[in-house]
C-alpha cells in the first residue's frame, strides 16, 4: 500500500490534518476508537475565539494575543500563540463559508464575551459549537475520501508506535472489532485527545478517552510539558459516571455566581472582582468556589442563578444548555438555581512540541488538547476550539513542507516495511487499578495543593508501580500520573491552575519556564526548557 501519513484521532485536530494534507495531495489515514460524530471535540459549547471586532469594540488580533499569553500567565511560546491568534480570523471565516450556523445579526457576525477577555471575541453556534464545528469539517473531509486521499478507520485503537533509529516509522493499530494488530508505516500526527481517563468520573469529557494513547506515547520516550496545569472549570454538575459542563457562555450571557452568606445570597465574584465579575480566568473562580464554599459563615454549595435571563437570550443563545439542565439534572435554570462545583475540564499540558508541532521524535507531530501548545498556565475559553483547528493545520502544513521539500520522503516509508511495534502488554481495562489511580491523583492534583499533599502522591503512585501484577498498560497510565505529581512538586510556586498553599506567590525569576517529562527506561525524568523568545516578524 501506498505510503500515507497516520493521523490518531479524528476530533477537530484529527480532522482539520487531515483536510489540510489532502487539499495539498497528501493522503493519510484517519485512525479513532469511534467515528467523528462522537468524538469529544463535539461537545464543546461555549465558541471559538477570533478578533474579528464585528461588534465595533476596536479589537485586534494583538490584543488576543496579549489576553492568551496573560491567560496562560506567560508560559506559552510566543511565537505559537501570535499563529494562532493572527490565523484565528481567516479559520472562522472558513468555517462561515462552510456553512458553520454561528449566532448572526443580519449579515453580521455575532460574537460573545467569554472568560479572561474584555472584547467579545468569541463565535458560537448557541451551546453547540464543537458539534457544528465538526459536523463542517467531516463533511469537507467526506469530500476527500470520496477521492481516495483519506482513508477512515474508525473503531481503531491506537497501539504503539514503531521506531528505528530514533525515529518514527509507522505505528500498529487495534481493529477493535476484529481483535487484528495491524501495523502502518508512515509518519503519525497524534491527535487523540487529553488524558482525561486518568481521572475518571472526574472530569467533563467523554467517558470514552481513556487517556491510553497519552499514556503509551509517554511510555515510549516521547517528551510531554506543563502536566502540573490541570484546569478545573467552575460550573459543572455530577451525572453517572462524569461531570456535566455548565458552559462559560452561561456566564457570558450574564449568569452569576453566588453563594448563601449568613442566609442571603452573596455575589462573591462581583464583589471581588468588579471588572470581569464572574468571567474571570477559569482557575480564578475554581479557586473563589473552593474558597468560599469551605468558608464557615457560607452555606457549602455555590449556585449559578440564570433565572434573571430572558426568554430572547434562551431560545436565542442558550437553548442547548437548557434542554441539557432539563434532561440530565431534571432542572431547568430559567426558574431554578443550579448547583454547581469545579471539575476537570482541560489539560493545558501534554506531548510537548514546537512551534511547528514537531514532537522531541522525528516523523512525529502532535496537536489538539494531547499537545501542550498555546494555553500555558491556564486556558481561556474559546481558545481550545481554535487551538485544534490551527494545530492540526499546522502540524499537517508542517509535514507537507517536509515531504515536498525532501526528494524521497514518503517513498522511504513507501519500500521499507514500518517494522516490529513494542506492543504494551495487558490491553483490558482494569476498573478497580483505573479507579485507584484516580483516587491518588487527586488527592495530590486538586484545585489548591501542598507539598504534603503531593508528596503523599508521588509515594503511593511508585509504591503502585513496584505492585506485582502490573501490565506495561497499567504501568503507562501510572508512570504518566506520576509525571503530573512530580512536575507539580517541582514547580515551588503558584501559577495558573497550578495553585499551592504553601509557595502561594508567582516566581518569575526562577519559574517562568516548560516543566518537561519523560520516560526513560521506566523512570520518569522532569526537568524545565526556558520560553522562547518572541521575534520581531512572524
Amino acid at each position: 500500500m501506498k505510503a500515507m501519513v497516520n493521523i490518531i484521532g479524528a476530533g477537530l485536530a484529527g480532522l482539520s490534518a487531515a483536510v489540510t494534507l489532502a487539499k495539498a495531495g497528501i493522503g493519510c489515514r484517519l485512525f479513532s476508537r469511534q467515528s467523528s460524530e462522537r468524538a469529544q471535540s463535539v461537545m464543546a459549547e461555549g465558541g471559538i475565539n477570533a478578533a474579528l471586532d464585528t461588534m465595533g469594540e476596536g479589537d485586534t488580533t494583538a490584543e488576543h494575543f496579549s489576553d492568551t499569553m496573560k491567560g496562560g500567565v506567560y508560559l506559552a511560546d510566543p511565537n505559537a500563540v501570535r499563529g494562532l491568534t493572527e490565523g484565528a480570523p481567516d479559520i472562522v471565516r472558513e468555517f462561515v463559508r462552510l456553512g458553520v450556523p454561528f449566532q448572526m445579526k443580519g449579515e453580521t457576525l455575532v460574537l460573545r464575551n467569554f472568560g479572561g477577555q474584555k472584547k467579545k471575541r468569541t463565535a458560537y453556534a448557541k451551546s453547540s459549537t464543537g458539534k457544528m464545528l465538526m459536523s463542517a469539517l467531516i463533511d469537507e473531509c467526506r469530500k476527500y475520501e470520496a477521492r481516495g486521499l483519506v482513508m477512515r478507520f474508525p473503531h481503531h485503537d491506537f497501539l504503539s508506535l514503531v521506531t528505528e533509529g530514533g525515529a518514527v516509522t509507522g505505528c500498529a493499530i487495534g481493529d477493535t472489532f476484529t481483535g487484528d494488530r495491524l501495523v502502518f508505516s508512515g509518519p503519525v500526527i497524534l491527535s487523540a485527545g487529553g488524558p482525561a481517563g486518568l481521572f475518571s468520573g472526574h472530569t467533563t469529557g467523554t467517558t470514552q478517552n481513556t487517556g491510553d494513547a497519552a499514556a503509551t506515547a509517554f511510555f515510549h520516550g516521547v517528551r510531554f510539558a506543563n502536566l502540573e496545569f490541570i484546569q478545573y472549570h467552575p460550573t459543572t454538575v455530577g451525572i453517572s459516571g462524569k461531570r456535566m459542563l455548565i458552559s462559560e457562555a452561561a456566564r457570558g450571557e450574564g449568569g452569576r455566581l453566588f453563594i448563601e452568606r449568613n442566609g442571603r445570597p452573596w455575589y462573591f465574584m462581583e464583589e471581588k472582582y468588579p471588572e470581569l465579575k464572574n468571567l474571570m480566568p477559569r482557575d480564578v473562580v475554581s479557586r473563589e468556589i473552593y474558597a468560599v464554599c469551605r468558608d464557615p459563615e457560607c452555606g457549602g454549595q455555590a449556585y449559578l442563578d440564570m433565572t434573571h435571563l430572558s426568554d430572547d437570550t434562551w431560545r436565542g443563545k442558550l437553548s442547548d444548555l437548557r434542554e441539557e439542565c432539563i434532561h440530565f439534572l431534571g432542572i431547568d435554570p430559567a426558574a431554578e438555581h443550579l448547583p454547581v462545583e469545579p471539575g476537570i475540564h482541560y489539560f493545558m499540558g501534554g506531548i510537548w512540541v514546537d512551534e511547528r508541532h514537531r514532537t522531541n521524535i522525528k516523523n512525529l507531530l502532535a496537536a489538539g488538547e494531547c499537545a501542550c501548545q498555546y494555553h500555558g498556565a491556564n486556558r481561556l475559553g474559546g481558545n481550545s476550539l481554535l487551538g485544534a483547528v490551527y494545530g492540526g493545520k499546522t502540524a499537517a502544513e508542517t509535514l507537507s513542507r517536509e515531504i515536498l521539500s525532501a526528494p524521497g520522503y514518503m517513498e522511504g516509508f513507501e519500500h521499507a516495511p514500518a517494522g516490529e511495534p513494542t506492543v504494551l502488554s495487558g490491553n483490558e481495562r482494569d476498573p478497580a487499578f483505573e479507579r485507584r489511580l484516580t483516587d491518588i491523583l487527586m488527592e495530590g492534583l486538586g484545585i489548591v495543593r501542598s507539598e504534603e499533599g503531593m508528596r503523599l502522591c508521588i509515594e503511593r503512585i511508585e509504591a503502585l508501580l513496584k505492585e506485582d501484577g502490573m501490565s506495561d498498560r497499567m504501568k503507562a497510565r501510572a508512570s504518566l500520573g506520576l509525571a503530573m505529581a512530580k512536575s507539580a512538586i517541582m514547580r515551588r510556586e503558584s501559577r495558573g491552575s497550578h495553585f499551592r498553599r504553601d509557595c502561594p506567590e508567582r516566581d518569575d525569576e526562577n519559574y517562568k519556564k516548560t516543566s518537561t517529562a519523560e520516560c526513560i527506561d521506566g523512570r520518569v525524568i522532569t526537568g524545565y526548557l526556558d520560553i522562547p523568545p518572541l521575534r520581531e516578524t512572524v
